[in-house]
């Protein structure tokens, strides 16, 4: 992914799919670039859910028989879940690899104060242009719940009042510009000699 560089990114995993979102992820975050993910409840991946759920259930049963304790550590949380596919692609052994994963922030919903950035999607991972029409596909979140998640009605709650707050901002934020306008428009005659100046200088 050919992007330029940003002080962070922020991107919204809803509707993308979880593989394809972790390896833009990874080259991102090997390349320098510090990311945050949100909203990885809403995160897809391929298959059906019966398909999905065995494969995760074949994973949770692999563990040390002499000391369990040793690992492997089987994620429930959709966040590190993500973060566990995501960290298969990166050397995350070595000094480099440790240090890409520091610039990773993972979570569920859209904490604070992510809830007032831009966040972006990524084009090339997105379910709706990558996967073929009528295909099965299953949400992280119900996956998540099925082995063991516990929170996601604290999150669904929480983002619910997150929804109300930004459509109340973007009412103001509406009006404001609606305001603006109108004030343009009324002042345009005041303003056209003006301008006729600023376009003899070529502005």
């Amino acid at each position: 992914m050919n992007a330029p560089f940003a002080k962070v990114y922020v991107i919204d995993a809803k509707a993308h799919l979880l593989g394809r979102l972790a390896s833009v992820v990874a080259k991102l975050l090997l390349n320098g670039q510090k990311v945050v993910v949100v909203r990885c409840e809403e995160m897809n991946v391929s298959g059906s859910f019966f398909r999905n759920k065995i494969k995760l259930q074949n994973y949770l049963r692999k563990r040390c028989i002499s000391n369990p304790q040793r690992g492997p550590f089987h994620f429930r949380a959709p966040s590190r879940i993500f973060y566990r596919a995501l960290r298969g692609m990166i050397p995350h052994k070595t000094s480099r690899g440790e240090a890409a994963l520091g610039r990773l922030k993972v979570f569920e919903g859209v904490p604070p104060p992510y809830d007032k950035t831009k966040r972006m999607v990524i084009p090339r991972a997105l379910r709706v242009i990558n996967l073929k029409p009528g295909r099965k596909f299953t949400t992280l979140s119900r996956m998540a719940t099925e082995v063991g998640w516990k929170y996601q009605d604290v999150v669904a709650d929480l983002e619910k009042k997150r929804k109300v707050y930004a459509q109340a901002f973007y009412e103001r934020k509406k009006a404001a510009a609606n305001l603006r306008a109108k004030a343009a428009a009324a002042k345009s005659s005041d303003l056209a000699p003006i301008k006729e100046q600023l376009a003899q200088y070529g502005h």
